[in-house]
C-alpha cells in the first residue's frame, strides 16, 4: 500500500522560507513522476511543480520553489522561498505509476496523494 505524507507547513511571514517534505512508503521515488500541488481557499487544486527527469514548475512559482528528491531517504522536497500571500493553501504531495506523463502539472495524471500540509503566508 502506497503512503505519502507530507510535513513542514506552517505559518511565515512574506518573504520567508519554508520546506515541504513527502516521505513515500511503498512507493520508490526516482522512477516515476512526481509533484506537488497546492489549493487555496475557495480555489481549485493547482500543481505547481513536478519532476521526472525534468522538472516543471507553475509560472506563479518559477524561480521561487524548487522541487527535489532525496533517493536515499525516499523523499520528495518542495523549496519555497520568497513566499507571497498567495502561496496560501494546501499543499499536496502527488505520485504517478508513469515514468512520463503528458500533462505533468494535471492532477488527474497522478495516482497517490498526500493528506496535505497547511501553508500559510501572512503580509
Amino acid at each position: 500500500q502506497v503512503q505519502l505524507l507530507e510535513s513542514g507547513g506552517g505559518s511565515v511571514h512574506a518573504n520567508g522560507s519554508l520546506t515541504l517534505s513527502c516521505a513515500a512508503s511503498g512507493y520508490t521515488y526516482g522512477s516515476n513522476t512526481v509533484a506537488w500541488f497546492r489549493q487555496a481557499p475557495g480555489a481549485e487544486r493547482e500543481g505547481i511543480a513536478a519532476s521526472n527527469r525534468f522538472t516543471f514548475y507553475a509560472d506563479s512559482v518559477r524561480g521561487r520553489f524548487t522541487i527535489s528528491l532525496d533517493s536515499a531517504k525516499n523523499t520528495l522536497y518542495l523549496q519555497m522561498n520568497s513566499l507571497k500571500p498567495e502561496d496560501t493553501g494546501i499543499y499536496y504531495c502527488a505520485a504517478s505509476e508513469r515514468l512520463w506523463v503528458a500533462r505533468p502539472l494535471l492532477s488527474s495524471e497522478y495516482d497517490y496523494w498526500g493528506q496535505g500540509t497547511q501553508v500559510t503566508v501572512s503580509s
